[in-house]
C-alpha cells in the first residue's frame, strides 16, 4: 500500500485534475473521492477523461476522508475550513480553496467576507525557504491560480531590490475553467467564443494574496476572461528600483526550480506550451519607452495553478521528491 489519498470536491475541474494526477502517481493510492450534487455517480461518468477509474463519488463530509493519510480539499472558497476542522490532526491536508491563504483577517473580510479561518503554511515551494516549511507542515494552503502566475514573475524582482513594490501593474487572461464548473450564462460557449472581457477590475480576491506573497505594496490588477478552457497569461510590469537585467534576476532565482523555466532570449511564454504540465514559463525585458520592467508568465491554471501545485506540495509534505507524478512538459497541439 502507498500513501492513502482522498479528494473532497472531486466533481469540479480542479477535483477532476487531482483525480487524474493522483491516479497516475506512483506513490499515492486513491481511496476516496467525495462530492455534493454528484455523490453516487461513478467518477468516469462525471469525468469522461477518467474512463476506467473504478470509483464512485461519496457524499460530502468528513467520514469518507478520515481514513486517508492525505486529503485534498477542492471546495469553493469558504467551505474548506469547517471540513478541515473535523479531520484528524495527523491527516495531512492541502486546501485548494482560499480559506487559509491570508494572514490578515481584514483582508479576508474585505475580499471574501465571513469569518477568517486562520492562516496555514503557504503552498508555493519556489518562494525562499518555503520548501522546508511545506515539508514540515501538516496543513498547507495552495496558491490561487492568478497568484502563482504573478508571484513567480514578481517576487524575485522585489526581493532583489530591482522593482518598486509600490507601483506594480498586472493584466492577466485566464481560461474559463478558472471560473469553476457550475453552469453560468456568461460562461456559455456562445457568450465566450470570439470575446475577451475584463471582470472584478480593481477588486479581485487574489490581490491581497499576491501582495502578501511578493512584498508588493501597490498593485493594480485587471483579470480578463479568455475564450479557452484552461491557461493563464499574465503580463506584470513594475517601475525599476535600480538598473538590473530582470531576466538575469529570474534565472538566478529559479536555477534549481524544476517547474519554473526562464525562456531563452527572444522566446515568449504562451499558454498552450504549458497545457497539462506543472510548469510556469517566464520571460522578462525592459520597456524601451517607459523603462518599466516587464515579465510575462504562462501556466496551466489547473496544473501549476491548482491541482499540479497541490500534488507538488503534497509530495514535499510526505517526504517525496516534489516532481513525483508530475510532468514538466506540456501537451501539444
Amino acid at each position: 500500500m502507498g500513501i492513502r489519498v482522498a479528494v473532497a470536491g472531486a466533481s469540479g475541474y480542479a477535483g477532476g485534475e487531482l483525480l487524474r494526477l493522483v491516479a497516475g502517481h506512483p506513490e499515492f493510492d486513491l481511496v476516496a473521492a467525495t462530492a455534493h450534487t454528484q455523490a453516487g455517480h461513478r467518477v468516469d461518468v462525471v469525468h469522461p477523461q477518467l474512463s476506467g477509474l473504478d470509483l464512485v463519488l461519496g457524499p460530502a463530509g468528513p467520514d469518507a476522508l478520515a481514513d486517508a493519510d492525505l486529503v485534498f480539499l477542492a471546495l469553493p472558497h469558504g467551505e474548506s475550513a469547517a471540513l478541515a476542522a473535523q479531520l484528524p490532526a495527523d491527516v495531512r491536508v492541502v486546501d485548494l480553496g482560499a480559506d487559509h491563504r491570508l494572514a490578515d483577517p481584514y483582508d479576508w473580510a474585505q475580499y471574501y467576507g465571513g469569518t477568517h479561518a486562520g492562516q496555514w503554511t503557504y503552498g508555493l515551494p519556489e518562494l525562499p525557504g518555503q520548501r522546508e516549511r511545506i515539508a514540515g507542515a501538516t496543513r498547507v494552503a495552495n496558491t490561487g491560480c492568478y497568484a502563482v502566475a504573478i508571484t513567480l514573475a514578481l517576487a524575485p524582482l522585489i526581493a532583489a531590490g530591482a522593482a518598486d513594490p509600490a507601483d506594480v501593474v498586472v493584466v492577466a487572461a485566464s481560461g474559463t475553467s478558472g471560473a469553476g464548473r457550475s453552469a453560468k450564462a456568461h460562461l456559455l460557449g456562445s457568450e465566450v467564443m470570439g470575446d475577451l472581457s475584463p471582470y472584478r477590475v480593481g477588486t479581485h480576491q487574489h490581490v491581497p494574496e499576491i501582495k502578501q506573497a511578493t512584498g508588493a505594496t501597490g498593485l493594480s490588477f485587471t483579470p480578463v476572461l479568455a475564450p479557452m478552457p484552461r491557461g493563464i497569461l499574465a503580463t506584470v510590469t513594475a517601475l525599476p528600483a535600480r538598473g538590473v537585467d530582470p531576466q538575469a534576476v529570474l534565472a538566478e532565482a529559479y536555477a534549481d526550480a524544476p517547474f519554473v523555466h526562464v525562456l531563452a532570449e527572444g522566446r515568449w511564454p504562451h499558454t498552450a506550451a504549458t497545457l497539462g504540465s506543472n510548469s510556469c514559463h517566464l520571460q522578462a525585458t525592459v520597456d524601451v519607452d517607459s523603462r518599466r520592467l516587464v515579465v510575462v508568465s504562462a501556466l496551466d491554471n489547473l496544473g501549476k495553478g491548482a491541482a499540479g501545485q497541490a500534488v507538488q506540495n503534497a509530495n514535499l509534505m510526505v517526504g517525496l521528491p516534489e516532481t513525483t507524478g508530475l510532468s514538466v512538459y506540456g501537451v501539444a497541439p
